[in-house]
Order: C-alpha cells, then structure tokens, then sequence
C-alpha cells in the first residue's frame, strides 16, 4: 500500500480544514493509499524532515495557504528529499495551486496522485531560502504581513485587496538597480516581482508568456508614476488582465537577478517574511515534483 504524509496547517483557511481529515483518509484509502498525518507548528518544524526519513512515505501533500506550501518545498528542497509534492489548498490564498488549476476538482486531484502523475517544475533561491511561487518588495511587500489574522480569517483574499487599495494614495517609490542576467537597470519603482508563476496575489494572470517549467524567472516592477495610472495597472491586475506589456512596467526574463536599493527595504517570499535587500535571486532549474 502507498503511504503519503499530509503537512497540513491547522489554523488555515478559517480552521476549517481539520473537518476535512476524515473525507481525505476515506478518499485516499479507496484509492489505496494510506495517509499519515503531520501538524504543522507556528515554528520549529524541522522535525517534519525526520519523520519523512522515518517513515518513507511515497509522496507529501501540503495543506494550507500560500506560507505552507512554501515551509514544505523549504523542508523538502533544503535537506534534499526529492519527494513528489501534492497541494491541497485550504487557506486565505493558494496561488501555486490555483496557477496549476489542480484544486478545481478534488477527485480528479485525487487520482491524479493515486496513479503518481506529477511534473518538475523550478524554485526560485535568496540566499538559503527557497520560494516556489513569488518574491516581492516594495509597498505591496508589507501588506500580507500586516493584514490582521482575525480579518483575513474572515474576509479570505478580501482583506488583501482592501489593505491594498487602502495604501495606494501613500505609495513611494524606491530606487532599484536591476541586474538580470549580467545586464543592469536602474529606474524608480512602486514595486517588484520575481515571479515563478502567473498567479501572484490571489491576482490571475499576471503576465503572459509564464512558464514554471523554463529554467527561469520572469520580474516585474511597477514604474514610478501618476496616482491615476498607478490604480489603472492595480485594476487590470485585480481584473486578471496581464500588465507586463503596459506602460510603466518593466518585465525581465532570467535565470538570475540580482536587485538593489539605498536604505532598508524587506522582501517578502511566498507571503512570508524574506530578507533585507539587497537580494541575489537565482532559478533552481526542476528542484521540486508536484503531482498535476
């Protein structure tokens, strides 16, 4: 019998998914698969990484917002355990599965990863973290992490939006100095994006033209501009029109970035906290399996 290890979060998704334990053990059995079971912890979840060398599951599935998938594809990548990655998305956002669209029909889903169908796919690498999906700074940076919990627990990807377009009248832009691929840029941005894929945000469709599978990451920044035409590109985004062909923004492709700015300025990644800039961003080419 095949054995998977579902890292689920159990604060996610207005706690809710917890009352879904006993619909996944039945689903998974039938298809026969047992399903063994790690929660995941506020911190510290290192142990997780033990547990899978111990028990040699077939296969994980993480459970969870945007932050879970991230601490997964971080544990499974970091200590090398090349292990194919399910995502059961269950919380405020999950912009990696809705990209993937694997989340439309769970039972499809299902199967899916009964009969081991799975793809590689890149990661992005700061320094020794690793995101799967996003790495952001910038006004909009700050916003997942200052969202208050009891408020995206209860609004979902409401309270993104309403944090955001609550902001735009203080935006400042920032100097940066973009060198992708050994060829620099330097302009004045609202913000940037090192995107994996075109779904960032809770937003669709980003930019066109994304691939997780090139060997490369695509950047976007948001050019210095007028309040009027600064709302005009967070409509089409909100929208789910891709912006990387508009005026005032600036879309790069490579397989390494590296981004700087005067002063203090912190990154985000995958929705969690990131590191100071400057940053040193490179493509980790097919670092992780995900059933699809």
């Amino acid at each position: 019998m095949k054995k998977l290890v579902l890292f689920y979060n159990p604060v996610s998704g207005h706690a809710a998914f917890k009352n879904k334990l006993d619909w996944m053990v039945e689903a998974f059995q039938k298809r026969g698969i047992l399903l063994l079971f790690y929660r995941t912890k506020k911190e510290g979840n290192e142990d997780f990484v033990d547990f899978l060398r111990e028990v040699k599951p077939d296969g994980v599935l993480a459970a969870g917002g945007d932050g879970t998938v991230h601490e997964c594809v971080n544990l499974l990548v970091k200590h090398k355990l090349d292990l194919p990655m399910g995502i059961i998305g269950s919380g405020t956002s999950n912009d990696f599965a809705t990209y993937l669209k694997i989340n439309e029909d769970m039972e499809a889903y299902f199967d899916k990863i009964a009969a081991g169908s799975c793809r590689r796919m890149d990661v992005g690498k700061v320094g020794n973290q690793y995101f799967i999906n996003v790495a952001s700074a910038g006004m909009m940076a700050c916003i997942a992490h200052e969202v208050d919990r009891r408020l995206k627990n209860s609004l979902g990807k409401m309270a993104y939006y309403l944090k955001g377009l609550g902001e735009i009248p203080k935006f400042r832009s920032v100097p940066l100095v973009i060198t992708a691929d050994g060829v620099k840029h330097e302009l004045e941005a609202f913000l940037f994006v090192v995107i994996n894929s075109a779904v960032v945000g809770s937003m669709k469709n980003v930019a066109t033209g994304i691939s997780v599978e090139d060997g490369k990451l695509d950047l976007l920044a948001i050019k210095k501009c007028g309040v009027h035409k600064l709302m005009a590109i967070t409509a089409d985004l909100v929208a789910g029109h891709p912006v990387n062909e508009k005026d005032g923004v600036l879309h790069l492709q490579a397989k390494d970035f590296r981004i700087e700015t005067e002063g203090e300025l912190p990154s985000d990644l995958d929705g969690e906290e990131g590191p100071m800039l400057p940053l040193t961003i490179e493509t980790i080419p097919q670092a992780v399996a995900i059933y699809c």
